[in-house]
């Protein structure tokens, strides 16, 4: 008999721990609100790993890595996929876990030089069962976005078996909602909000959000709980609304 397994994702674009319009370090909230959902599982975007400068502009900037700052006594295992390089240092996605990553892997799917974009897989595994979990953070124009989609599918599909576990969750910054036929036609997949309430999330901007740009997509899950996080403790922290969902193992 198949042991049933449940577990709470999350996926949040934490504009480099710093609020709309980089007037202050949002970091430390960002953290306590990250903590207080208890997931299994985090998906990030716009982490920041290492930027030289910000100690001097701010006076409470963590001088260190963001997910591992964030990961800490928390997320025993993380991952952190460098994307967009500059003088001052680099950021890019990262994965948080409670459960042991074995691997991973960045690959760098940028459609032009204006915008650095990456695509981070990981195997977890979950008490003896591997989780595929892929973290992504698609560009702002129709062109780039739809190479991002099918590198994306081209990834999948070449990379991991088909009856195998996944979750890809990130920022898609798909306003038209052009990639879940594609994704369902495709790879078996589909939105955990559009599975749980009927409808894809909106998620930006964070105070009133109106566009749907972040997802979870899942395969081999049922989808028990879906959220989004705005209002009270959430608000001015990132100009995205974090994401979460409670999922069954199929």
């Amino acid at each position: 008999m198949r042991i049933m397994h449940t577990l709470t994702i999350a996926t949040y674009n934490i504009h480099k721990g710093l609020s709309s319009f980089n007037r202050r370090v949002v970091l430390h909230e960002l953290r306590e609100r990250l903590r207080e959902l208890n997931a299994d599982i985090v998906f990030l975007q716009e982490v920041q790993g290492e930027h030289t400068l910000h100690p001097e502009r701010y006076h409470n900037y963590h001088d260190g890595a963001q997910h591992e700052f964030i990961a800490e006594e928390v997320w025993p295992h993380s991952v952190y996929g460098k994307n967009s390089v500059y003088e001052a240092g680099h950021h890019g996605n990262a994965i948080l876990s409670r459960f042991p990553i074995v691997c991973s892997l960045n690959m760098d799917v940028s459609a032009h030089r204006f915008e650095s974009r990456g695509l981070l897989h990981c195997e977890v595994d979950l008490e003896g069962r591997r989780v595929h979990c892929l973290c992504a953070h698609f560009g702002l124009f129709a062109k780039g976005k739809r190479a991002q989609t099918r590198a994306l599918i081209e990834y999948v599909r070449n990379e991991i078996p088909p009856g195998a576990p996944l979750i890809i969750a990130g920022d898609f910054n798909d306003w038209r909602n052009r990639m879940s036929r594609e994704m369902a036609d495709e790879l078996g997949m589909h939105d955990a909000f559009h599975l749980h309430g009927g409808r894809l999330a909106r998620s930006y901007p964070a105070r009133l959000p109106l566009l749907r740009l972040d997802r979870i997509y899942v395969r081999g899950f049922n989808v028990l709980h879906s959220h989004v996080h705005t209002g009270g403790n959430w608000q001015r922290l990132s100009d995205h609304a974090a994401l979460s969902a409670q999922l069954e193992s199929i």
